[in-house]
């Protein structure tokens, strides 16, 4: 029996040009009216999305197979970025033709929490009182529980034994040590990662690589990306990462862009890089930063789209327009993602059945637990939980996400009206 995607490219193949025109024309419209609404009702954060994406694309659409699935989730967790996204932008590209269709796929399903963050942030800096004062502790202490449930998860997940756990535990105690002693937290956070890479590429090695190649074979993903296109957006990649430093240091496109093409593990991972590079550097206050990434945890869609709160925000410090500083921030922080994903599509298979590569992911990580966990720490604990009282809600609210399954948005509410009434009383 012929999968759906085998049976449409031969009707495509077969087409007139101005049918197969119509065709591309109702696809692409199909991905974005399909990925506005996921964007409308994903909650729950990264591994939520897949699932949701896999019921609606793969089981009840048959966008792809499972196995193709599964492989292309496989290759977003293997590279930097926001892999829901990054899902996401390839399911685009594979029902709608090509790259246009992942543009509209990564539209859809981003518009959403973007605009809410980015209306959030216009709004938020108009309330003061203590009712704003209990309301914005609330959403901190948000940020603490939500953190706290990333590492629980990801440490079971990406440090099942001794030798990773270890990396995460050194991850830690380097930047312990950088912090005190190194003003440039951010670039120790990217190094203690990549030392977790070298490491795990010597500590981390298994002799699964023959069973992974013949995985990786049978699997049989396929995007539509050329090896031109491929070529040219790694070029693009590595040209952006090495020369806005250089040319943009410490501007929003430079800021936004390394946070996204240096973070490993979703959205959550990018709260330490991003504070390092926002908060320390003091372009914008700690408590507005935690604000943000509290609200962000109401909302569907990505994590990343925290970037439109923090870009709008610090446009704003700065005297500028922010809407123009939200959508740059939100650009520059996908962007690095999206460029990896079509530059290594092509090279996936091959990637993949090399144990060496895989070995340097587990390390890596492994090592971005440790960076979490030390974020935890600095500066979300250190800021936000101010007294017993804020201890007990904190762990109360971290058991109602980890015992319970309470929905994020859920907590959230709870939490803004808690505070309210803390703030008021």
């Amino acid at each position: 029996m012929s999968h759906p995607d085998e049976t449409a490219r031969r009707e495509r193949d077969h087409a007139t040009p101005d049918a197969a025109l119509s065709s591309d024309k109702a696809r692409r419209s199909e991905v974005l009216r399909t990925f506005l609404t996921l964007g409308l009702t994903s909650f729950g954060g990264p591994i939520a999305h897949l699932g949701y994406f896999h019921d609606e694309l793969v089981r009840r659409r048959g966008w792809l197979s499972d196995k193709a699935y599964a492989e292309l989730v496989a290759l977003c967790q293997f590279l930097p970025g926001p892999a829901s996204s990054q899902v996401g932008f390839a399911l685009g590209m594979v029902r709608g033709g090509g790259v246009m269709g992942g543009i509209l796929a990564w539209i859809g399903f981003t518009l959403p929490s973007a605009l809410a963050l980015l209306v959030l942030a216009l709004v938020a800096g108009s309330l003061e009182g203590p009712l704003a004062t209990g309301v914005i502790h609330g959403l901190e202490l948000v940020a603490v529980a939500v953190v706290a449930q990333a590492i629980w998860g990801m440490a079971r997940k990406l440090c099942p034994d001794l030798r990773r756990t270890c990396l995460a535990l050194l991850a830690m105690l380097g930047l312990a040590l950088a912090q005190s002693a190194w003003t440039q937290v951010a670039w120790a956070q990217v190094g203690v990662i990549a030392m977790g890479a070298v490491l795990g590429s010597l500590l981390c090695r298994d002799d699964k690589a023959a069973s992974v190649r013949q995985q990786a074979q049978a699997a049989g993903l396929s995007l539509p990306v050329s090896t031109r296109l491929a070529r040219y957006c790694l070029i693009a990649f590595f040209v952006l990462l090495i020369g806005l430093p250089l040319v943009a240091s410490g501007s929003l496109v430079d800021i936004f862009y390394r946070a996204g093409a240096l973070v490993f593990g979703g959205g959550h991972v990018v709260l330490p890089l991003l504070e390092a590079s926002t908060v320390e550097a003091g372009q914008i206050a700690a408590d507005t930063f935690l604000t943000g990434y509290g609200a962000a945890q109401a909302v569907p869609g990505p994590l990343f789209t925290f970037a439109a709160w923090l870009g709008a925000g610090m446009a704003q410090v700065g005297g500028g327009s922010a809407l123009l500083g939200a959508v740059i921030a939100l650009l520059s922080i996908f962007l690095p993602g999206i460029l990896l994903l079509i530059g290594v599509a092509p090279l996936w298979g091959r990637l993949r059945a090399r144990a060496g590569a895989r070995a340097a992911l587990a390390g890596a990580n492994a090592a971005v637990v440790g960076v979490l966990g030390m974020a935890l720490y600095d500066p979300l604990w250190t800021t936000s939980v101010l007294s017993r009282t804020d201890l007990v809600i904190a762990l109360a609210a971290f058991i109602a996400l980890t015992r319970f399954s309470l929905a994020p948005w859920k907590l959230v509410l709870g939490m803004v009206i808690l505070g309210a009434v803390r703030g008021v009383i």
